[in-house]
């Protein structure tokens, strides 16, 4: 009878559990979102090598801001010396209106090994959503900014003088997703001064390998209209990296 009143006992507390916590249950989605992602580099233009990448990405969503911030590293090295080392630092903060939204960014590179050493790009501006669903969301972004560039040091010019302008500055992002564990994201970037201009184009895809583990491949295009002599125009990054989540 003491076995018969257990087992009821055992089985009216496991009803309410089930009540309680659903099998399907999951934890509402945070307003904080973080990224890490680290892999393998190849690089082509004003540097040629295979290296070792590295991005950090903290996003707070909130219900009358965004926040975003990332941080990028790449180091490359052959048996003599160092053949690449550069840092990127990119922060935006968007204030949410009803119909769009207005952003203040920062843009900072420094790259010992590239054809601008120092690059610094401060902008604001509107963006909006052109399309907003479950699968798709592409906006734009428009603004003025202000840009400082210093070119790297060649023979030529073994002193090089920096530059400071003002720009317009234009940016098209898109995310979409194939189906619930493949994404592609593609970022254009347009930045419009006096004495330069350039075209950045960020693709990538992902795909979810296990439950909050992604692998992703990376191209990175920047395109200089104006560069010191000697460099070349465009620059690319292709990565193949492994990307954790945490929400």
């Amino acid at each position: 009878m003491r076995n018969l009143a257990f087992s009821v006992l055992i089985s009216v507390v496991s009803i309410n559990a089930w009540a309680l916590v659903p099998p399907d249950y999951r934890e509402p989605p945070s307003d904080l979102t973080a990224e890490i992602e680290a892999g393998f580099q190849l690089n082509t233009g004003n540097t040629e090598s295979s290296s070792f990448n590295s991005r950090v990405k903290l996003v707070y969503d909130g219900e009358a801001s965004k926040q975003e911030a990332t941080v990028k590293a790449y180091f490359a090295s052959d048996s003599e010396k160092t053949t690449a080392e550069k840092y990127d630092l990119q922060l935006q903060s968007n204030y949410k209106l009803k119909e769009g939204y207005i952003f203040g960014r920062g843009d900072f590179t420094w790259d010992e090994f590239g054809s601008y050493t120092r690059l610094s790009t401060v902008s604001s501006g509107y963006g909006f959503d052109v399309v907003n669903n479950s699968k798709t969301n592409l906006s734009l972004e428009v603004g003025p900014g202000y840009r400082y560039s210093m070119p790297n040091q060649t023979d030529d010019d073994p002193s090089p003088r920096s530059t400071r302008e003002l720009i317009l500055r234009a940016a098209t992002k898109l995310e979409h997703k194939v189906h619930e564990y493949t994404t592609i994201n593609a970022d254009l970037t347009a930045e419009s001064g006096k004495d330069n201009n350039t075209l950045t184009l960020d693709l990538n895809y992902k795909n979810l390998v296990f439950q909050d583990w992604a692998f992703k491949i990376g191209v990175n295009v920047k395109y200089t209209e104006v560069v010191p002599e000697g460099s070349e125009q465009v620059d690319t990054i292709t990565s193949f990296n492994l990307l954790y989540t945490f929400q």
